[in-house]
């Protein structure tokens, strides 16, 4: 079935090989709170910020060594090359009594160990501004408490230091992205302030010197939030002039904007002004309701603006839901693939010819010619795939005999 479809894409001008050798060469960022329902390690046991799942399906990882285990289960079913994305709630304290202002390297040095065991390319990193006490009224960086301010301010600092940590240990860039869940509920009498508190905290976290080639420093935006509905402080205009401004990277959630947005044409906006554009790829039914990753359309669409425009190592791939109504193994390898598939079926599109299809305006050809991709024998190229990287292609059945044992 290979050859056959070796043949078949060669036909169109596609190097099927070429293909599998760029793919699994593209790290992907999986992210560690599908395990265990975004709870964390530090004492919260309630979400806030507008962050919920649903569902009770019975497995949720409690601690360290349970979340421990099912990543390296879950991962030993993804192919290609991997990377974990912590949030800072994830520090493994053992008793130490320190407060999120007070992490440090050494209570992330258990998740560097066991990346490292299990092979992976490195540890991208995440401020939790979210599900604490500090979180005053919805508010944390752009407070008009001062106390509440400086408190995530230092958190956001110590977290610059810990993902200098890591680019260190693993030898490559680690991600930091800062998300605050930050708005009101109805409408604001004072839309500017709370922005300008922001951006003055902002200001100060970048004020620290840190190696910019070891460490991107990413803002992420959102529409709305449950509680937030009206007015969130974070917007994509403020973040998109803050981050061309101050020289940092604007990460876009493909959950984050309004329904009819798409990510996939934000992301060549972005390649004209940025050298780095960072991802968290989700699945929105309606709003941002971070459903499992699936094989449809614009993810098919995000994939093909990152491979066509010569951007695999420009566009930093993180992953991000989490569904507490199923399996959570099945839920990560799920969408993990999902991503690969979009990558795969990128890099076997003749992007080349389609473009000059376009500026030649014949887009009765464009249309057919994209057309005919859909029926490609895509589905061999993935199982051949699947077969060099020695993962089984049936993960459904290792899942159920995890989930009995």
């Amino acid at each position: 079935m290979y050859e056959y479809a070796k043949k078949e894409y060669a036909a169109i001008g596609v190097d099927t090989e070429r293909a599998l050798d760029a793919l699994k060469n593209i790290p992907v960022s999986v992210h560690c709170w599908q395990g265990d329902d975004v709870i964390g390690f530090d004492g919260s046991d309630s979400l806030s910020g507008g962050i919920q799942t649903t569902g009770n399906y019975p497995g949720r990882a409690v601690g360290f060594e349970q979340l421990k285990s099912d990543i390296a289960q879950a991962f030993a079913l993804m192919p290609g090359k991997k990377r974990l994305n912590l949030h800072a709630s994830y520090a493994v304290l053992n008793g130490d009594d320190k407060d999120r202002d007070e992490y440090a390297p050494e209570h992330f040095a258990p998740w560097t160990k066991f990346a490292k065991k299990i092979g992976l390319d490195g540890i991208d990193f995440n401020p939790t501004l979210y599900a604490h006490k500090m979180v005053k009224d919805g508010l944390t960086l752009s407070s008009p408490d001062e106390r509440v301010r400086k408190f995530w301010i230092k958190h956001c600092i110590a977290c610059i230091k810990i993902s200098e940590y890591f680019a260190k240990e693993f030898g490559t860039r680690t991600l930091m992205n800062i998300w605050i869940p930050d708005g009101f509920k109805d409408i604001p009498a004072d839309r500017l302030s709370p922005r300008l508190r922001l951006k003055d905290s902002l200001d100060q976290i970048l004020s620290v010197k840190y190696d910019k080639s070891k460490v991107v420093i990413a803002v992420e935006s959102k529409v709305f939030g449950i509680g937030l509905e009206s007015y969130t402080v974070g917007s994509n205009e403020f973040y998109q002039n803050y981050a061309a401004r101050n020289g940092v990277c604007c990460l876009l959630d493909n959950g984050h904007y309004h329904p009819t947005e798409y990510v996939s044409d934000k992301i060549p906006s972005l390649l004209a002004f940025y050298d780095t554009v960072a991802l968290h790829v989700t699945r929105g039914v309606r709003w941002d309701s971070d459903h499992v990753v699936l094989f449809e359309d614009e993810l098919k669409e995000i994939a093909k603006e990152i491979v066509r425009n010569d951007a695999i190592d420009k566009v930093i791939i993180g992953l991000d839901y989490f569904d507490a109504s199923i399996n959570r193994l099945s839920a990560w390898i799920t969408g993990q693939r999902a991503m690969q598939k979009a990558l795969l079926y990128a890099l076997l599109t003749n992007h080349d010819e389609l473009k000059k299809l376009q500026d030649a305006h014949d887009f009765t050809a464009l249309m057919v010619k994209q057309e005919e991709y859909k029926t490609m024998p895509f589905g061999a190229v993935w199982d051949e795939y699947l077969k060099r990287e020695n993962i089984e292609k049936d993960y459904l059945t290792v899942v159920r005999q995890c989930e009995r044992k």
